[in-house]
Formats: C-alpha cells, sequence, structure tokens
C-alpha cells in the first residue's frame, strides 16, 4: 500500500517540478520581449522569490520518493542495469536525475553567493528544461522499449 503513495508523491513533485521549469523556459522567455524590463524584472524576482522557497522542498518529496520508489521496487534492476532494457534506462534516469540535482545545488549556490546572473539562469534553464525532457522519455520508455 505504500508504494502507490510514494508514487503519487513522485509525480505530483515531478509535476510541480517539470511545469516550472517548462513555464520559465516555454513563457518567461517569450514574454521578456512584450514586456518592459522594469515589469519583467519584477516579475522574475517574484518567481524566484517562491520557486527558491519551494523548489527545495518539491526536490526533497521528488528525490525521496524516487528513492523509495527504487528502494520498495526496482533495486533488483539496478542490481545489474545492463541485465535488461528497463534497469538500463531506469540508471540512465537516475544519472540523469542526478545531473538535476547538481544544476539545482549549484543553482542555489549561485544565488547564495550573489554570483547568478542572467547568463547562467538562462543556461541553467535550458539544461533543465533538456535534462527534462530526456527523464520523461526515459521514464515513459521504462515500460514500452524493450531489446
Amino acid at each position: 500500500m505504500i508504494y502507490p503513495l510514494i508514487l503519487t508523491l513522485h509525480l505530483f513533485a515531478a509535476l510541480i517540478f517539470i511545469g516550472t521549469v517548462f513555464f520559465e523556459v516555454l513563457f518567461l522567455e517569450s514574454i521578456r520581449k512584450q514586456l518592459p524590463a522594469r515589469v519583467m524584472l519584477l516579475v522574475e524576482q517574484g518567481i524566484g522569490r517562491r520557486a527558491r522557497s519551494l523548489m527545495p522542498w518539491v526536490l526533497l518529496v521528488l528525490f525521496g520518493a524516487g528513492l523509495g520508489m527504487v528502494w520498495l521496487r526496482y533495486l533488483p534492476a539496478l542490481a545489474a542495469p545492463l541485465a535488461s532494457s528497463f534497469g538500463t534506462l531506469l540508471a540512465l534516469k537516475i544519472a540523469v536525475a542526478a545531473s538535476v540535482l547538481l544544476h539545482f545545488l549549484t543553482a542555489m549556490f549561485l544565488f547564495r553567493s550573489g554570483r547568478m546572473n542572467a547568463r547562467y539562469l538562462r543556461f541553467i534553464h535550458a539544461s533543465l528544461f533538456c535534462h527534462m525532457v530526456v527523464i520523461v522519455l526515459l521514464a515513459k520508455g521504462m515500460f514500452y522499449l524493450t531489446w
């Protein structure tokens, strides 16, 4: 009974995180040209403050639930990840997710140290966007691709 709860928490946290990244990349970047610089700065500051207060908790749930899912159900597949397509894709997904966590930690460090700038932020968002696409494709592929 606990696995469905952990899976649901993982999916909701993923929706929040992926939705936030997609919003920032697909929407915010395109409206930047339509709003005065001062207004856009206020919008970005407001969204940034909210994201920096919410995302650590979202990532804690996301990665905590992910580890719980591995522990409860997928540890045997990871014991020999090259033995099955599922194990291989799961191992790749975990590696990409670890990279996402490193991106987030780097961004938090840059913000806290005052070294975050627009160029770093755009790069991190674009990279996270690509990572999210790969993770979603791997997550679906785990259940539908075999070799």
